[in-house]
C-alpha cells in the first residue's frame, strides 16, 4: 500500500511538470508566431480608438469656460486642438452645442469641410460663410454664420459640447447650412469622433 500511494504521489507530480512545461511552450509559441489574445487585441484596439482626441489651451474638459469665450466677454471661439486622426479621414466638421438650453439642444457652432491636414482652429476664427482654407461655416441657433459663445439664463451651469467629426470625405453642403443637415450629410461618412466638454453659468 505505501509503494502503491508513493506511486500515485510520483505520477502526480510528473503530470504536475509537464502541464507546466505546456503552459511555457504555448506561451512561447503565441509570443513568437505573433498571436495575440483577444483581450489583448481589444486593448490595443482601446488604445488605437482612444488615440483621436480634441482638447483646448483655454480649458480643460469638464472645466468653466472662460468668460471671454461666452457673450458675456468677447464672444470669440476657443483655441481648440486635435490629435490622430483615424485613417481614411478627409475632412474634419465640428459641432458645438448646449444641451441644457430651456429651449432643447441649441446650436452654437457650425462648420464643415476642414481639410485633413487641419490639426488646430486658433482662437477667435472669422465669422466669415467661407474660410481662407477651404472650410465652411454653417449658422447656429443666434441665426449668425460662425461661433456664439455660450450665453445661458441664470442658473445652473450648462455644458457645451465640442464635437469633431473624422470625415471620410467633402461634406459639399453651402455655406449657412444648419446643424441637422450637416448631421443627415454625416450619416455614413464619420471614421472616428472626439468631444470637448465646458461649463458655464451666469
Amino acid at each position: 500500500m505505501r509503494d502503491l500511494k508513493a506511486l500515485f504521489s510520483l505520477t502526480a507530480k510528473i503530470f504536475a511538470t509537464c502541464s507546466l512545461i505546456l503552459l511555457a511552450m504555448t506561451a512561447t509559441w503565441g509570443t513568437e508566431s505573433g498571436f495575440v489574445s483577444n483581450a489583448a487585441t481589444s486593448q490595443n484596439e482601446g488604445k488605437h480608438a482612444m488615440a483621436f482626441a480634441i482638447s483646448s489651451k483655454d480649458f480643460q474638459n469638464g472645466s468653466e469656460i472662460p468668460k471671454k469665450f461666452t457673450c458675456d466677454g468677447q464672444d470669440v471661439s476657443p483655441d481648440l486642438s486635435w490629435t490622430d486622426p483615424p485613417e481614411g479621414t478627409k475632412t474634419f466638421a465640428l459641432i458645438a452645442d448646449d444641451p441644457d438650453a430651456p429651449a432643447g439642444t441649441w446650436t452654437h457652432w457650425v462648420l464643415f469641410d476642414v481639410p485633413a491636414n487641419t490639426k488646430n482652429l486658433p482662437e477667435g476664427m472669422s465669422k466669415d460663410e467661407q474660410l481662407p482654407n477651404g472650410a465652411r461655416q454653417g449658422r447656429n441657433d443666434f441665426h449668425k454664420i460662425g461661433y456664439n459663445g455660450p450665453c445661458p439664463p441664470p442658473g445652473k451651469p450648462h455644458r457645451y459640447f465640442f464635437k469633431l467629426y473624422a470625415v471620410d470625405s467633402m461634406v459639399n453642403l453651402k455655406p449657412g447650412a444648419a446643424k441637422q443637415q450637416l448631421e443627415h450629410a454625416l450619416e455614413g461618412h464619420t471614421v472616428g469622433k472626439a468631444e470637448l466638454m465646458g461649463r458655464y453659468k451666469r
